[in-house]
């Protein structure tokens, strides 16, 4: 039977392991989120929901521990090392360069994600809207996403995989800032709405959420970034929030990052989404 709404989780930095789950409708690293969203919507409206996963993380994961393998006799902090080098590299390693043909992680990527939204396409009803919840530099990854696939035509693909039904964006940890200092403020452009085929009980507002820790260090506010982000959040279309996210191990310090998967400052507000859209 097909589903009624669509969901896209994709993650951020870091190491999520070098092996690809086999499934994308087989929750792994949003194993605890869905399990959490799932219990606040309870089984009638949880059984509607297509939920699949965007993993990517293999991609760069192989390459990054053969190095660290390498060097291991020539460092120290290496546990420290290995976190800096999986972050960083992974930020650095996905650009778009069309005139480089071995430097191909920006489209390798981009392919995941269109296999996965492809997936959830036959898992849903025609016209089901869909919402991206988007970790960590997966906000980065779905923002370009989400600009080059509504510049395809209808030769290329549906209308579903072109995002015109898509209905939400939920950045979380997002690090978007972190790739917009090569243009000056005023010539940062978001994304505009992507779902202009969703009928007007489907478009709503805000429809882009941004959550992010006071002591993430890798999550940032999005509104401050340039005027056109500022006006998205006059305009409501973009909220903001900060949030207390983990427990009193995490909460106060970065590793906060990793912990708005299982907090009900993020999970409940994020259940509400759905369920409006539902």
């Amino acid at each position: 039977m097909s589903k009624e709404l669509a969901i896209a989780v994709i993650h951020g930095i870091g190491s999520q392991g070098a092996n690809r789950p086999q499934n994308s409708d087989e929750p792994t690293f949003s194993k605890e989120l869905q399990k959490r969203v799932y219990s606040k919507l309870g089984n009638t409206k949880s059984s509607k929901i297509a939920w699949r996963e965007i993993f990517w993380a293999d991609i760069l994961q192989s390459r990054q521990d053969t190095y660290l393998r390498k060097i291991k006799r020539k460092t120290r902090f290496d546990e420290l090392r290995e976190f800096v080098l999986c972050n960083l590299s992974d930020a650095s390693a996905y650009r778009y360069n069309p005139n480089d043909s071995n430097d191909n992680t920006y489209s390798l990527i981009h392919n995941r994600v269109f296999q996965t939204i492809s997936e959830l396409e036959n898992d849903v009803s025609e016209g089901a809207p869909l919402i991206v919840l988007a970790h960590s530099m997966g906000g980065h990854i779905m923002s370009n996403y989400i600009y080059d696939a509504t510049k395809k035509s209808d030769d290329d693909c549906s209308t579903f995989c072109r995002l015109k039904t898509m209905a939400g964006f939920v950045t979380f940890g997002c690090n978007i800032p972190l790739f917009t200092f090569s243009y000056a403020p005023e010539h940062v452009t978001p994304i505009a709405f992507p779902g202009t085929e969703l009928s007007k009980a489907k478009q709503v507002k805000p429809w882009w959420l941004n959550f992010y820790d006071k002591d993430d260090v890798l999550g940032f506010p999005l509104a401050e970034i340039g005027p056109r982000y500022k006006a998205m959040a006059d305009a409501k279309e973009l909220r903001e929030k900060a949030i207390n996210a983990g427990s009193w191990l995490s909460s106060w310090n970065p590793a906060s990052h990793n912990a708005y998967w299982r907090d009900d400052d993020f999970y409940i507000p994020v259940s509400n989404f759905i369920k409006k859209l539902l």
